[in-house]
């Protein structure tokens, strides 16, 4: 093959080698604008699977980063005047500039053709001269933006500032500087890379970083290589203590917004997108050095194996773009942390040491108990002196008090419509459904959403408690759950809007109806979708109507027995429609502003509180964004809530969309925590009110890390107690908890240890005289220590 690579980064270079080992015949030359000399950049850190990965590929290149590596197992964690140590993490990393003068080395040994400080000719002109053109030629590619319309660019700059600067200091390990400056919060990320220096990254929002007068050079233009020195001055007065009579240096430093790189393809014809150019991914997860050499791996070996360059191109984008997709999810959930960390500033040191430790979700509590079981103990510990609490145990298990009622553990069985009542009327298959939930150990479990009027439901299948029948059939339900379990049963109450007069779920999910319909309101004349029905714009009198059925509806439910009641005004239903502009166009006192949409939810929750005993709490879910532009954001909801806080509501159940069949939700495991998790930390906790998290959280290892981490205080889940009516029981044997958190009852209780399933889980005998070394047992605890020949070779 005759190869065209444009961009002399570790990524292009790699792939270049990589190239010339498989198949020397290929004519390979490289062009880099820059000088062999011109590196930008500190130190690179590696994962072990990544370095496993080159290992198999090139072990020339594998053992001389071997031997350059500084390796360490621990993460320092720095904040109000704490410092908490975890161990058992694993992190491998070398200097940059040494790298790529490897991989140079490692090319020209080879035969690659690299052209320093020359500019590569057209694309058009590689295109046709050359069977693969690759572009390596980072986050601002020139072939990208010059084919921006075959590979569908989007580029996402954030809002925090950084600099990578180094120092002088050679950190023993990954360092976390989380400092409440009298400008706001600012952080340093650290880590060291030889026995010479570390890497030194400076970051903070741009509020912040406006704040502390960094704008002074914002207008400045500095060349290629040149640093602002005048912001590295003041970081060195900034963060004297935390630099320790140590030294700052700079290499091309200067403020920096971290643009997220996403691309609808990566390859048109015979031009393919590597690295930054296809795909970035926030520092504070990893080095982008690390996925662009893993994209060369990727691609060189799909090069090899496939006849055409087309076939060996679609195969390298299905196989990288998953691992990528999954980089960039965790790498967002990292970037959007520190974004709001100013948020955490007053947490309890190990909270905030959890909290930071789990930002990406990809370390999570039962993962930090293998790495450092140490640490992850003294976290429940924490937790249960923060809440008062005699005894440790799981998260989940600890007891909650919600608006003066006790809940037994933090389970909620999330509201699921289960469209199977007859006139509204619920009926067996309701007991058994949520009876079933209530024996299965959740401390909360919510009925779907009941409707407050014939015409306010959903489907013709969805409950209500309009009538007396229903209210009777409800508490029949209620009395079982009380009699026969120690959960409580809240009740949801809301209205359709413009969503209802639809099919079952299972007949054409928001199909409209064929026949029997009826006539949809709603705020404004807009369809929830094409196929929907224009609703009726509701009057006054219209709302009157509907706020009354609400409170004859609330009046059933205490009636009914409920403990607690949630008023729905999330997913695009009713009192939902009137919050969001999407759905909201009116003109009146009741549109508008954020103000003016929440008058009516207002005044529908004011007249349910004021019939509501005054014991029992009022919870509202709400939809913290509409995933639609144009509609509610993740602020907006953040004054949504402040104002049904303020009106009384004693929990907020977080929830997103569904309020437009046009929204582009971000799914994924737990994607809805963040809103809940802003939410608590803004609105909520200071207000001693309850936040509910939803979405997408299945396992108990995950329910635990966000109630640790502060995230929210219960954890509601929906489909999870679908596939398994006893999760909470479960989960409770699996963690060996036994405890009034989780208790089964008499009738179950020969059940409550998990059952054996095949025989691999027997008892094996001992069968050998003399003790085997554990060839796998590492240490938790290493430090880079330059000196020690010894430490430098292990690894966690």
């Amino acid at each position: 093959m005759k190869i065209a690579i444009v961009g002399g980064g570790p990524g292009g270079l790699y792939f270049a080698a990589l190239m010339k080992q498989l198949d020397p015949s290929h004519e390979i030359t490289l062009w880099e604008r820059n000088a062999a000399s011109d590196t930008f950049g500190f130190g690179v850190v590696f994962s072990d699977e990544t370095l496993g990965g080159i290992g198999n590929a090139d072990p020339v290149v594998a053992e001389y980063m071997s031997r350059r590596f500084a390796r360490w197992s621990d993460i320092d964690i720095h904040f109000r005047g704490e410092m908490m140590t975890v161990g058992g993490q694993g992190f491998a990393a070398m200097s940059r500039k040494e790298l790529l003068e490897l991989l140079q080395r490692r090319c020209l040994e080879l035969g690659v053709d690299v052209r320093f400080s020359t500019m590569a000719p057209p694309v058009e002109e590689l295109e046709a001269n050359y069977d693969l053109v690759l572009a390596a030629d980072g986050v601002n590619s020139q072939i990208r933006a010059k084919y921006a319309d075959a590979f569908g660019p989007d580029l996402d700059p954030r809002s925090n500032k950084f600099m990578w600067l180094g120092t002088d200091q050679v950190f023993e390990a990954f360092k976390f500087f989380v400092k409440d400056t009298e400008f706001g919060v600012m952080q340093i990320h650290g880590y060291p890379y030889s026995d010479e220096g570390s890497t030194f990254i400076v970051e903070m929002h741009q509020d912040v970083w406006h704040a502390a007068g960094f704008d002074e050079t914002a207008d400045e233009v500095f060349p290629p290589g040149v640093s602002d020195e005048k912001a590295i001055a003041k970081i060195r007065t900034l963060f004297a203590e935390e630099l320790d009579g140590y030294e700052v240096l700079s290499n091309n430093s200067k403020w920096i917004n971290f643009t997220t790189v996403r691309n609808q393809s990566w390859r048109k014809g015979n031009v393919v997108l590597l690295g930054d150019a296809a795909h970035t991914a926030h520092f504070s997860i990893g080095s982008g050095t690390k996925l662009a050499m893993e994209d060369s791996l990727a691609l060189a070996a799909c090069l090899h194996e496939h006849p055409t360059v087309e076939q060996a191109l679609e195969a390298y984008e299905a196989e990288r773009r998953p691992v990528v997709a999954s980089t960039q999810r965790a790498a967002q959930a990292s970037l959007e942390w520190f974004e709001r960390i100013g948020q955490y500033k007053d947490q309890d040191p190990t909270r905030f040491a959890f909290n930071l430790l789990t930002r990406s979700r990809r370390i999570t509590q039962e993962n930090l108990r293998l790495r450092d079981p140490e640490f992850a103990d003294a976290v429940d510990r924490n937790f249960a002196e923060s809440q008062g609490l005699a005894q440790v145990a799981p998260a989940m298990f600890q007891p909650y008090t919600i608006g003066g009622l006790e809940l037994k553990n933090r389970i909620v069985v999330s509201p699921m419509d289960m469209y199977s009542a007859t006139d509204g009327i619920p009926g067996d298959f309701h007991k058994v459904h949520l009876g079933s939930k209530a024996l299965g150990g959740a401390g909360l479990v919510m009925t779907e959403m009941v409707c407050v009027s014939e015409t306010g439901r959903i489907t013709p299948g969805c409950s209500g408690l309009y009538t007396d029948e229903q209210r009777e059939s409800w508490k029949e339900i209620v009395d079982f759950v009380h009699a026969r379990s120690t959960a409580k049963i809240g009740a949801q109450l809301g209205h359709s809007g413009r969503k209802g007069s639809t099919k079952l779920m299972w007949e054409g999910i928001d199909q409209p109806l064929e026949s029997g319909n009826w006539q949809a309101v709603g705020p404004s004349a807009v369809p929830y979708g094409p196929e929907n029905q224009t609703p009726v714009e509701l009057d006054r009198a219209g709302m009157d109507a509907i706020r009354d059925e609400f409170v004859a509806a609330t009046v059933r439910a205490d009636e009914a027995g409920f403990d607690l009641l949630e008023v729905h005004a999330a997913h695009g239903y009713l009192l939902s429609s009137f919050l969001s502009p999407v759905s909201n166009q009116r003109t009146d006192e009741y549109g508008g502003s954020l103000a003016n949409r929440l008058r009516f939810p207002l005044e529908v929750f004011d007249a349910v509180r004021a019939v509501w005993p005054a014991h029992k709490p009022v919870t509202v879910r709400i939809s913290a964004t509409d995933w639609i532009e144009g509609g509610n954001t993740s602020d907006d909801s953040v004054a949504i809530a402040k104002a049904f806080v303020e009106h009384g509501a004693a929990g907020l159940d977080v929830s997103t969309g569904q309020v437009a069949k046009e929204e582009k939700p971000a799914f994924g495991r737990s994607y809805q925590t963040p809103f809940a998790d802003r939410i608590r930390q803004e609105v909520a906790a200071p207000a001693g009110v309850a936040v509910i998290a939803v979405g997408a959280i299945s396992s108990y290892d995950d329910v635990n890390s966000i109630l640790l981490a502060g995230r929210a205080d219960l954890i509601a889940l929906g489909r999870t107690h679908l596939y398994d009516p006893q999760w909470t029981l479960h989960a409770a044997a699996e963690q060996e908890y036994h405890g009034p958190g989780a208790q089964w009852i008499p009738q179950f209780r020969a059940g409550r240890r998990k059952p054996p399933t095949t025989r691999t889980d027997a008892i094996r005998p001992r069968l050998s005289l003399l003790k085997e070394p554990d060839t796998e047992q590492t240490t938790t605890h290493l430090r880079w220590t330059p000196a020690s020949a010894a430490a430098s070779a292990m690894v966690k």
